[in-house]
């Protein structure tokens, strides 16, 4: 259907959802090279948001229990061998122990905990709202609120999904795919650039 304006009512709410996205963040200068990231995160005022690793298919099984990983769409081995990857190239950029903060699907904590840079803490604001988007803007205004309180003094890694990144981000990233944001003092978020781990 059109409306008076000429616009397909579909493409009109896909270009206001997009927008809605975009203002919740600030525009970030042209992309930085890959060392330039890896320096900025190691610098402190910054945090990497982490897709997790593979894990084939897409969305969750309909019987779905948090906490029980048999029913979780899962990392393959593949995603096991690209996430120690992930962690051999933290290490290989200096950053050998960060504040590690996952969703609580099994994916993510794998993910996480092949790292190698410390404990894992569950954060639930980073939990996937795939088929679930009414918890949107609830869990991304959270996720904002909670980064605005961290002290950020060392290197912060959050392992979380496609949708809770392009949320916050509007940076689509694919499996393994990092995005460096950096916090402002007034606690705004602008995005560096990405890092495709593989």
């Amino acid at each position: 259907m059109v409306d008076g304006t000429g616009i397909a009512r579909p493409k009109m709410a896909v270009a206001v959802l997009a927008a809605a996205i975009l203002s919740c963040i600030e525009p970030g200068p042209v992309a930085a090279d890959d060392a330039a990231l890896w320096r900025a995160l190691g610098s402190g005022g910054h945090v990497a948001l982490l897709r997790h690793a593979l894990a084939p298919g897409t969305g969750d099984p309909a019987a779905f229990v948090l906490g029980d990983c048999g029913t979780q769409r899962n990392l393959s081995q593949e995603g096991r061998d690209q996430a120690a990857r992930i962690g051999a190239r933290f290490a290989a950029n200096g950053i050998e122990r960060a504040r590690v903060f996952s969703s609580q699907w099994c994916r993510c904590l794998e993910t996480a905990g092949r790292l190698g840079l410390g404990p894992v803490e569950e954060l639930p604001s980073l939990n996937s709202f795939f088929g679930r988007f009414e918890r949107r803007e609830r869990q991304t205004r959270d996720l904002r609120d909670w980064l605005a309180g961290q002290a950020l003094d060392q290197p912060v890694v959050l392992v979380t999904h496609q949708v809770n990144i392009t949320a916050l981000t509007g940076v689509y990233p694919g499996s393994g795919e990092l995005v460096v944001v950096r916090r402002s003092g007034d606690g705004a978020l602008s995005v560096l650039g990405s890092i495709e781990t593989d």
